[in-house]
């Protein structure tokens, strides 16, 4: 590795973590800008990235072609959509680029074709980039592992903004499987995500979801673990999305020169051990 600057592309550059992606980058040593992607169309192609993202000029102007882009590029940072991300997994895998991933909402199939794609590429995706969810995580495992689940309940409460359109986000779910891995069961099977009528008695085991939607609110996440007599909680709120932008730059650094895998904000961190 050499000791120029890694070479970031940031996908999505005219959405609000695209501007924000770029203005942490600008501000990180170590890293630069190197290309911004917008979809064809966008009104944003042609323009100055610096500019566009209130930095004043940068002469990094917005493209429509990700693949001119990612060849001389190290890293690509993602926060787009599913179907895109898929697209930019393949194109990072061609062009051996260390891809973070922080779309949310992706499907099995997605994540399968993902996964793929890091046997040549190292790929660092995570439901959350800040450190504190990650934090969170590991101690949501903690406690799950050590509150029975006969005698205590698990449910994720989280709450963003209106125009959020996956749910639950991809930090509930994060949460969900870190109380899962705690209790040793499969996610998929203990989760309860809708509740509407007649329900009857909650059964014992598993994990509730409850999905907030409102104004601006960048997220907040809570795991309750509910007792006879006593509730444990654990919350995390983001006041800020250049934390996530912040562990995004972070993780891109930490994957540069790291072998093909799929690896996890866990690893980056250093917290994939209990």
């Amino acid at each position: 590795m050499s000791d120029d600057p890694m070479k970031l592309v940031v996908v999505g550059a005219a959405g609000r973590m695209g501007q924000t992606l770029i203005r942490v980058i600008a501000s990180t040593e170590g890293a630069v800008l190197h290309a911004a992607v917008e979809r064809p169309g966008s009104p944003a192609i042609g323009r100055d990235a610096g500019e566009m993202a209130g930095l004043g000029a940068n002469g990094v102007l917005v493209t429509d072609d990700p693949l001119t882009a990612f060849v001389t590029a190290d890293g690509v940072l993602d926060f787009t959509s599913p179907a895109s991300t898929v697209i930019f997994a393949g194109l990072a895998a061609q062009a051996r680029l260390v891809h973070v991933i922080g779309t949310t909402g992706c499907s099995a199939d997605d994540d399968a074709r993902i996964e793929a794609a890091s046997r040549h590429a190292c790929i660092i995706k995570s439901g959350n980039m800040s450190l504190g969810v990650n934090l969170l995580g590991v101690l949501v495992k903690q406690a799950a592992r050590a509150l029975e689940a006969a005698g205590w309940d698990i449910e994720v409460l989280e709450m963003h903004h209106k125009r959020k359109v996956d749910a639950p986000s991809g930090t509930a779910l994060l949460l969900g499987q870190a109380a899962a891995d705690g209790r040793d069961v499969d996610l998929s099977s203990h989760s309860v995500r809708v509740r509407d009528g007649h329900t009857g008695a909650r059964e014992d085991g598993t994990i509730g979801f409850a999905t907030l939607r409102g104004g601006s609110v960048v997220g907040d996440h809570s795991v309750l673990f509910a007792g006879e007599g006593e509730i444990v909680t654990l919350s995390h709120s983001a006041g800020d999305r250049s934390i996530f932008a912040r562990g995004a730059v972070k993780a891109a650094l930490w994957g540069f020169g790291r072998k093909p895998a799929l690896y996890s904000m866990l690893d980056v961190l250093g917290l994939s051990s209990d």
